[in-house]
């Protein structure tokens, strides 16, 4: 998957499905949500925010971008961190990472 979105916009939000490796949606009931990104071939993270559960039994959240998230032209990777009711901590996607491409704007 890759999410566009144009340099310094807010919108849209990035919404997904968490799934298990069946395609399962994952309960994420009484968890809380992380969204982590990186630039493509650096290790620092730009962005360690929280997430938005929109629909838990159904797995789907929100991350509603800052104005500060989309202000350097790149590629990144992205991923939604879920700590469980149990304290347990899983990311997804687990098989890889959701692209993210900030393009520039005309003005």
């Amino acid at each position: 998957m890759t999410f566009y979105i144009k340099q310094n916009d807010t919108s849209p939000v990035l919404l997904a499905t968490l799934q298990d490796a069946d395609g399962n949606a994952i309960d994420v009931t009484g968890g809380s949500i992380r969204f982590h990104m990186r630039q493509i071939g650096s290790t620092a993270v730009v962005v360690d925010e929280e997430a938005i559960i929109v629909t838990p039994l159904e797995g789907i959240v929100r991350y509603n971008w800052q104005a500060a998230d989309t202000d350097t032209i790149g590629s990144y990777q992205a991923e939604f961190e879920v700590t469980y009711a149990d304290a347990s901590i899983e990311t997804f996607p687990n098989d890889g990472y959701i692209r993210v491409q900030i393009i520039d704007d005309v003005a």
